[in-house]
């Protein structure tokens, strides 16, 4: 990068093989990219909508339609698609359902803005408006958003967000082991989904699949001579280890009498037997141990009738602990019987070839396992996916109260009251505001590509519809019209402002770049493929 002085003497501002987009080239090549990126996802938008396989360099598969998956699993290196990456990772974590949607209204507004560019509206115009009309949709969602958390609208909501996601033939019982699993860990209105642990395992069909009231741990007892059910259990949670601790500073011992041998592993033995004697002096018959649990221990365990399970994990802990009401202890001196927990009962059992521990019938637990089933590792994965999603929007409804209905319904709604608003604002920003309203209407015009329907007849079908009702949205299966909240397809409020909220900074952020500046070695490739718009089929910059 050289800039003539005097002289005709070169001056040097950046290193050589640096790479520059500047102006209205920047922008062409990251609104591309954000196009590519969601026209990637797009098809898998809707219950009809289509999985992706990716395998990775190791030859793993991962066969989903869950957006942020696909997203995450790609090894995107285009840096305008990197951001709506973050879009898609940012809605999964604030919400856990809508992440195609996300991505899908943040391309189409890149898409719309190239339109405005062309007409030579300036970016920060085009920013400018679209900021107006995001905090202008917010508005009118709250109008269009219905009240509810009864039982029967959370089920609505999970069956909804796990359509079209593998779990078709058991929506129904998975949706009430959600909704049950969401309502057992609220505490004062909030929901921490990190207390519903999915433990999955293959072998059997998605309607084995259950809830258990209390925690299921991927392990096994320790010993073959304890026993392997406790009824009323009384449990003990350790995260120090049982073993004779090792010094800290190198020590030396010299023996010259083999008695003194012998008393030195007498010695050894009594401190484990008097760590065992203080877990039995306390009352628990079931030991979770955070760490290692030394041979010795776990004889003297299995005598005195004591379950014990070792190196259980951080999370396991708190969950066992919120489960069961039992602290966690870390030395092993101060456990008495008021650190204890109780279960109805703690049980190994043999899951598809693996032991496990289920510590169930605890009373009133705020922490649950949900045991997810399906016929192959690959099935129980993408069932994972939908049931983790399916979490995700019950919780944000049980804590905002508030749902709109699906099936491009709130899309279209937003999209008409904004082209009104449009029209009472003066200025350039009137065009932005109009291109928002229009970009929103890719949601139910994909749902109707994907179920193979006419995109054009479905959106004027939509929108003369909207003239009467505020809910009426595409039925995919009947491919027709129809009153969506009465058909029971609704979604999170949280769902959709997200998705909005998000996908509109994102589409700013990408508009407001004017100078793409990739440095040798890690941005290169990319940058040089920019150039040529090589790399891809079609002119696509390359993103994999």
């Amino acid at each position: 990068m050289a800039q003539l002085g005097g002289g005709n003497q070169p001056i040097l501002i950046l290193p050589e093989g640096t790479n520059r987009l500047l102006g209205r080239d920047a922008q062409r090549m990251n609104i591309m990219a954000g196009k590519v990126l969601a026209e990637t996802v797009r098809t898998t938008l809707g219950p009809k909508g289509m999985d992706k396989m990716l395998v990775d360099s190791l030859g793993d598969i991962v066969v989903t339609n869950d957006g942020v998956t696909i997203l995450k699993e790609m090894d995107i290196e285009h840096p305008a698609a990197k951001m709506l990456v973050e879009v898609a990772k940012t809605q999964e974590d604030e919400v856990g359902d809508g992440t195609t949607t996300a991505v899908i209204i943040a391309g189409e507004l890149l898409k719309k803005a190239e339109g405005l560019l062309d007409q030579d509206i300036h970016p920060t115009v085009i920013a400018t408006g679209y900021r107006q009309a995001a905090e202008k949709a917010q508005e009118i969602l709250n109008v269009i958003s219905i009240d509810a958390d009864d039982r029967d609208t959370l089920l609505k909501v999970a069956m909804t967000a796990m359509t079209g996601k593998g779990t078709e033939k058991a929506r129904k019982p998975l949706a009430e082991l959600i909704v049950s699993a969401v309502k057992q860990v609220e505490e004062d209105g909030e929901v921490d989904t990190d207390h519903i642990k999915i433990e999955k395992k293959d072998g059997a069909v998605v309607d084995d699949s259950t809830l258990v009231q209390g925690v299921i741990i991927d392990k096994e007892r320790v010993h073959p001579g304890m026993p392997s059910k406790i009824e009323d259990a009384k449990i003990a949670l350790l995260n120090s280890a049982i073993e004779v601790k090792e010094t800290e500073v190198d020590a030396e011992i010299r023996i010259t009498d083999p008695a003194q041998m012998q008393a030195f592993i007498e010695q050894e033995e009594q401190m484990i037997r008097d760590m065992i004697y203080k877990v039995e002096d306390s009352g628990a018959n079931v030991l979770f141990c955070q760490k290692g649990i030394d041979d010795l221990a776990q004889h003297y365990l299995a005598k005195a009738g004591i379950l014990a399970v070792r190196r259980v994990k951080k999370s396991d802990m708190e969950k066992l602990a919120k489960a069961t009401g039992a602290k966690v202890v870390t030395n092993l001196e101060d456990l008495s019987f008021n650190d204890l927990g109780q279960a109805g009962k703690v049980v190994e059992r043999k899951i598809s070839g693996d032991d496990m521990i289920f510590v169930e019938e605890c009373k009133d637990p705020k922490a649950v396992t949900l045991l997810v089933r399906g016929s192959t590792s690959h099935v129980v994965d993408e069932i994972e996916r939908a049931v983790d999603d399916a979490i995700g929007v019950v919780a944000s409804t049980v804590e905002d109260k508030k749902v709109v209905a699906g099936g491009g319904a709130p899309e279209i709604a937003i999209s008409k009251g904004l082209k009104e608003y449009a029209d009472s604002i003066s200025g350039r920003e009137q065009l932005a505001v109009s291109a928002f309203a229009e970009a929103l209407e890719i949601v139910p015009k994909t749902l109707a590509e994907n179920a193979g329907l006419d995109s054009i007849d479905a959106l004027v079908d939509l929108r003369a519809a909207h003239e009467k009702s505020l809910y009426m949205g595409l039925d995919v299966f009947k491919g027709e019209v129809t009153d969506m909240y009465r058909a029971g397809v609704v979604e999170p409020q949280r769902v959709k402002k997200q998705a909005m909220q998000s996908a509109a900074e994102a589409a700013e952020m990408i508009l407001r770049i004017d100078d793409v500046i990739a440095s040798t070695g890690a941005g290169r490739a990319e940058m040089e493929g920019m150039e040529g718009m090589g790399g891809m089929p079609g002119g696509m910059p390359p993103m994999m």
